[in-house]
């Protein structure tokens, strides 16, 4: 085939994957679920997680500060913000709540929801509208129409002249807000304005997270003006932004600094132009491939797949170096193709069959991770034996001809040669290391993966903490069939509770019925209200020798009437209202099943509450076991899923070498690799997580394909040379790009680069001193 064929096959080869990427981008519907790639839960406290990692409350909060000018200027700051975060405009669906401490008054309240304020306020709990009480009201009322809150008063007073409307305002106020100052929440030393605010988009939404503290910068931009103010923005949707962007941000310098060094070693190793865009070729197509099977297979492509899975099917980036470093003049690169597929495809099958696993993990993220993998390295391997061949050179210089690699091979053959009992001595040393050296094994604390600065934990906490915040580790949970024996439950709890914050064994608590009574009590409510004659008769008695007018609550009577034949509110009811939100995330509802939390802050005594939970048949989750439990499931799916591989890895070589004692040869660098990796790690203290135990399996399949070519190359020398060519070169480009991801300052890059980067270079040395012994070059 001349240039001009090659070319055009090569141009044609580039458009087909251009087509193929323009079909599949459509279908590609990019998940930050973290879900995916965890376990189905088990216990109430684990499903409780899950569902505060996709949909919560917790994970939708966002936390403002403003500082750095005077009190008045941060509050008319706060005050803007928040207006403009409530206004009309293509971003109104972004937020569910904005709250700030200045809406305790008359927009606190829907007016849809105000002729049921009788039926939520606990007025009517321990009053009556009789003669004495409502003279009472009014007479307070003629005090405050003399004070400064006039204002405010006179507009409710025709309707509500007993104020269940600011009762009710002040009563959905936190449980624990803090304290108010120039009409808005302040942090204690009153420097700080605060606000909390509550997205639609959930917290593994990075594009809803995104434009959520877009908005918020945008609205601080607009209100700030010439002043000295600073914004700080905290909480799990903008720790999610500032990650991804770091993440993008490193991953992209990491990315082009491994495409420099992918063409420099490559034009270095090869001395031509051509290999480089050759030996990238299979690689996109595994990516596009692999890419495409997740689409059309799995509802949603999860970013950790799209991430790990092309870090993992970089090692397909060996296959055209293999064939690329036997390439000699009289042989065709068909023949060279064909004579390397049996390791090549060997290799390719065990490493597809170790990934493979995990489709019976039942975790869907390893799943799609495993479908990925498996088309993509299949894809790559047969682009390299069946379409890379008709591009190559058809007369390369030979690798064996190089006198630099000849001296290299023969310098390696002084290398003591690694029998059983050195291997064996070896393997208990690295035992006794990951047996005895001090520190956690695992690490099961999911907030020891964020690369989230400390400082930056720090100031959340402080943050929470004077937003009065709940503790984010334990909430009571009480299940029932359905919302309305829910909230019932909860309401029956509540004098517990009372009792412990008396004893100061918590310092509040709120839970749904805080704001949305269950049915029982608003209908209790409704029978405590009058009829409407005895009603009239008690405010005209209370009116006597008063200043208003005979017809001045009108507006009261008729909302009373009302409240008594209204039907009591469900939380189907308060939808797209702004008790919405406290509702929501405090009953949490499924189809045949509810569940009300209590949400706690201050706790100082986790077993004197959960004693108490449990004597009114609730239970104190301990949301921070429930993770690592989560976690120990996960890992133990993924052990399972390792121990499947390593048999039938170990199975497939054996059927593909059919020798016993080249099955060993083949497996023990590999194998003993895993135990040096897992023995360095714990030696410096590191805590395994998931990510290590995923990489080690990248780093076997590398050891396996040293090892495999090392086999395949025989006694004959120059065969020797080329794979010891195509091993270094894929060794050092392998080694380079994991040794990049090591230096990351993103925990889960860290430990990828870290565990495959000391896997490449146990296997190569171990694949030299225990595969093949060289064959001295004859005097």
């Amino acid at each position: 085939m001349g240039a001009t064929r090659r070319l055009a096959l090569a141009l044609l080869w580039l458009a087909v994957l251009a087509l193929l990427g323009a079909l599949i981008a459509p279908r590609v519907q990019l998940s930050g679920d973290l879900r995916k790639f965890m376990p189905a839960p088990q216990t109430p406290a684990q499903k409780l997680l899950i569902d505060e990692l996709g949909e919560g409350p917790g994970s939708r909060l966002l936390l403002v500060a403003l500082s750095g000018d005077s009190p008045q200027t941060l509050a008319a700051q706060s005050q803007g913000m928040r207006e403009r975060l409530l206004a009309p405009s293509p971003r109104v669906a972004t937020f569910k709540l904005v709250a700030n401490g200045g809406d305790v008054g008359l927009d606190a309240i829907p007016q849809g929801l105000r002729p049921y304020r009788y039926l939520l306020s606990p007025t009517l709990d321990t009053q009556r509208f009789d003669a004495a009480f409502l003279r009472a009201q009014l007479d307070a009322r003629v005090q405050d129409l003399g004070s400064p809150a006039a204002a405010m008063i006179e507009p409710l007073l025709p309707s509500d002249p007993t104020l269940e409307t600011l009762t009710l305002a002040q009563a959905w106020q936190p449980a624990n807000a803090p304290q108010r100052l120039h009409g808005v929440w302040f942090d204690r030393a009153g420097r700080e304005a605060l606000l909390a605010v509550e997205t639609h988009a959930a917290g593994f939404d990075p594009q809803g997270q995104q434009a959520a503290v877009d908005a918020i910068h945008a609205a601080f931009d607009a209100v700030r003006g010439d002043t000295k103010t600073r914004l700080t923005l905290s909480g799990p949707g903008a720790f999610s932004v500032e990650i991804g962007t770091r993440t993008a941000r490193e991953a992209s310098l990491i990315g082009t600094l491994d495409s420099i060094v992918f063409v420099l070693l490559l034009w270095i190793a090869y001395r031509s132009w051509k290999a480089p865009l050759l030996g990238g070729l299979p690689l996109v197509s595994a990516g596009l491939a692999g890419l495409g099977a997740v689409a059309l297979a799995f509802d949603g492509v999860h970013g950790i797949t799209v991430a790990f899975g092309f870090t993992l099917i970089g090692v397909v980036q060996d296959y055209p170096i293999h064939l690329f470093s036997h390439q000699r003049a009289g042989v065709s690169p068909w023949a060279s193709a064909r004579a390397l597929w049996p390791t090549l495809g060997t290799g390719v099958a065990s490493t597809c069959i170790a990934y493979a696993t995990f489709l019976v993990s039942g975790v869907d993220g390893l799943q799609q991770l495993a479908v990925f993998t498996v088309v993509g390295l299949a894809t790559a391997a047969l682009a390299t034996r069946f379409v890379l061949p008709a591009l190559i050179d058809p007369a390369p210089r030979d690798a064996a001809e190089s006198v630099w690699l000849a001296r290299c091979w023969t310098a390696l053959a002084r290398w003591p040669r690694m029998g059983v009992v050195a291997a064996s001595v070896l393997a208990a040393i690295a035992v006794a290391v990951i047996a005895f050296a001090p520190g956690a094994f695992w690490q099961n604390d999911l907030a020891r993966l964020t690369p989230v600065p400390a400082p930056a934990l720090a100031r959340d906490a402080q943050l929470r903490g004077e937003l009065g915040a709940p503790d984010v580790r334990y909430v009571i949970a009480l299940q029932a069939p359905d919302s309305e024996r829910a909230l019932r439950a909860s309401e029956r709890l509540r004098p517990a509770l009372e009792a412990l914050r008396a004893d100061t064994v918590i310092a509040g608590f709120d839970f749904a019925a805080r704001y949305l009574p269950s049915a029982a009590t608003q209908r209790a409510r409704q029978a405590a209200l009058p009829k409407d004659d005895v009603l009239r008769a008690a405010l005209a008695d209370a009116m006597t020798g008063g200043p208003f007018n005979e017809d001045a609550f009108a507006d009261f009577l008729r909302d009373v009437a009302r409240a008594r034949a209204a039907k009591p509110l469900a939380p189907a009811d308060v939808a797209g209202t702004p008790l919405a939100a406290s509702v929501e995330g405090l009953l949490l509802q499924r189809e045949g099943h509810a569940t009300a939390l209590v949400a706690l802050s201050g706790l100082r005594d986790p077993a004197a509450v959960a004693r108490v939970a449990q004597a009114h048949g609730a239970q104190l989750l301990d949301l921070k076991q429930a993770s690592e439990s989560l976690v120990a499931q996960y890992r133990e799916r993924v052990l399972w899923a390792l121990a499947l591989a390593a048999v039938l890895l170990a199975g497939a070589v054996w059927f593909a070498l059919r020798s016993p004692r080249r099955v060993l040869r083949v497996l023990a660098p590999m194998a003993l690799t895993t135990l040096l990796i897992l023995a360095v790690l714990r030696g410096l203290g590191v805590e395994l997580n998931l990510f290590h135990l995923v990489s080690l399996i990248l780093a076997a399949g590398l050891g396996l394909d040293y090892a495999l070519f090392f086999d395949h190359a025989g006694d004959d020398r120059a065969e020797q040379l080329r794979t010891l060519h195509a091993v270094i070169v894929c060794s050092l480009t392998t080694l380079l790009v994991f040794a990049l991801l090591a230096t990351s300052s993103i925990p889960v890059l860290r430990a990828i680069g870290g565990t495959v980067a000391l896997g490449v270079v146990f296997n190569f040395v171990l694949a030299l001193l225990i595969v093949r012994a060289p064959v001295r070059e004859a005097a």
